[in-house]
C-alpha cells in the first residue's frame, strides 16, 4: 500500500484517552482497502509517558522537535496557560509555517489560539470552555454552536466525539467522499452530522414531530432550481415564518443554508460516482446552470467541478470498494 499522507499526533501536558483514541482510530489504523492512506506517529515534546485513568500509563515517543508531516493533530491541551508551553507553541507555529495542516479536538483549540493559528479564522471548542476561550482570546471569532470548523488548513472541534466529525471531514478533503463514507460506516456513524453542540448543553432541546424531517427528505429527492423554501415549508404543512423559526431552533442554521449544503453535497457525489456531464450534474443538483455550479464550487471548495472530479471521481480513484453495513447519509436529524 502506497502512503500519501503523514500524520503527527501530539501529546502535550495531559492525555485525554477518548480524544486520543479518536485520532488513532481515524488516522493511525491501517486501512488496506485503500491504495493510499495515512501513516501516523504519536509524539510528545515534553515527556515519554503520561498518567491516565485507572492507574494506567500511556507511553509514546519523545522528540526534541516535531517531525515533518502533512497533518498535525492536537487531541487535547491544558486550558490553563503556562510559560512551559512555549516550546510546544513554537513547534506548532513552525509546523504551520512549513505548510502543514493542523487540527485540534476539544481543548486543543487553546493551543491553536496560543500559537496564532486561529487569528483571522473561526474557532470553536467544548461548550464548557466557551466562556474561558472568549475571555482569553477576544480577538478570535468564536462560534459556540458549531460541531467543528475546518478551512482545509486549520481546524478545531467541539468536545469529544465532535473530533470524529472533524476527522472525517479532513479525510473527505484528502481522499474524497467515498473514503470518508467508508470510514464513517466502519465507525457506524453518518458521514456528516447536522446541528450544533447547543443541543448537548445541559439537556437536549425539545424535538418536534417528524414533519420537518420528512419535508427535508422530500426536498433532497426533488432538488431543482425551482425548489424554494416555501415549497419545503408547504410540504411540512407549516407557514414559511413558522418553518423558518422552528428550523433554525432545531438545526442551528437557516433553511437556505441547509438547501445550499444539500445541493453542493449532491453535486460532489454525482461528480465522484457518475460520468454525467457538468451540465447534467448541475441540473440534478438543483442549480439553474453549469455557471452557477462552478461559482458555488469556486466559492466553497476553491476548485472547479472538473478538477474535483479529476481528484475524487471513481474513474480516477484507486480506492477498492468495501461492502459494509449501510448507515444512511445524514441529510437531516430528527425534528
Amino acid at each position: 500500500m502506497s502512503i500519501s499522507k503523514t500524520v503527527t499526533i501530539l501529546l502535550t501536558n495531559q492525555v485525554s484517552m477518548f480524544e486520543l483514541s479518536c485520532a488513532l482510530e481515524l488516522f493511525a489504523l491501517p486501512r488496506r482497502e485503500f491504495d493510499s492512506w495515512y501513516t501516523a506517529r504519536v509524539v510528545s515534546l515534553t515527556s515519554d509517558s503520561f498518567p491516565s485513568l485507572c492507574n494506567t500509563v500511556f507511553k509514546c515517543e519523545q522528540v526534541s522537535q516535531l517531525p515533518h508531516s502533512d497533518l498535525l493533530i492536537i487531541p487535547s491541551y491544558s486550558v490553563q496557560f503556562s510559560d512551559s508551553h512555549q516550546v510546544i507553541v513554537e513547534q506548532v507555529r513552525k509546523h504551520s509555517m512549513g505548510g502543514g495542516k493542523t487540527i485540534s479536538f476539544c481543548s486543543g483549540a487553546f493551543l491553536l489560539a496560543e500559537s496564532g493559528l486561529l487569528d483571522g479564522r473561526v474557532a470553536t471548542t467544548h461548550w464548557m470552555y466557551a466562556d474561558l476561550f472568549q475571555k482569553r482570546f477576544p480577538h478570535i471569532q468564536f462560534k459556540p454552536d458549531i460541531i467543528y470548523q475546518y478551512d482545509g488548513v486549520v481546524g478545531c472541534s467541539a468536545g469529544s466525539a465532535a473530533g470524529i466529525d472533524l476527522g472525517i471531514e479532513v479525510i473527505r478533503q484528502d481522499f474524497g467522499h467515498k473514503a470518508a463514507n467508508t470510514v464513517a460506516r466502519r465507525l457506524v456513524l453518518p458521514a456528516h452530522r447536522s446541528g450544533g453542540q447547543s443541543q448537548y448543553v445541559e439537556k437536549p432541546v425539545s424535538l418536534r414531530p417528524s414533519s420537518i424531517s420528512k419535508a427535508l427528505e422530500w426536498a433532497v429527492q426533488n432538488l431543482s432550481s425551482d425548489l424554494s423554501i416555501e415549497d419545503i415549508a408547504s410540504k411540512a404543512s407549516m407557514s414559511r415564518r413558522s418553518f423558518d423559526r422552528n428550523f433554525k431552533k432545531n438545526y442551528k442554521m437557516t433553511p437556505g443554508e441547509w438547501l445550499t449544503e444539500r445541493k453542493l453535497e449532491t453535486a460532489k457525489k454525482l461528480l465522484e460516482t457518475t460520468e454525467l456531464s457538468i451540465e447534467q450534474v448541475a441540473v440534478r443538483s438543483g442549480y439553474d446552470s453549469p455557471i452557477t455550479l462552478r461559482q458555488n464550487f469556486k466559492k466553497t471548495l476553491s476548485t472547479s467541478p472538473t478538477n474535483y472530479r479529476m481528484s475524487f471521481g471513481e474513474k480516477h480513484s484507486k480506492y477498492i470498494p468495501v461492502k459494509t453495513a449501510e448507515v444512511p447519509s445524514l441529510f437531516v436529524v430528527a425534528d
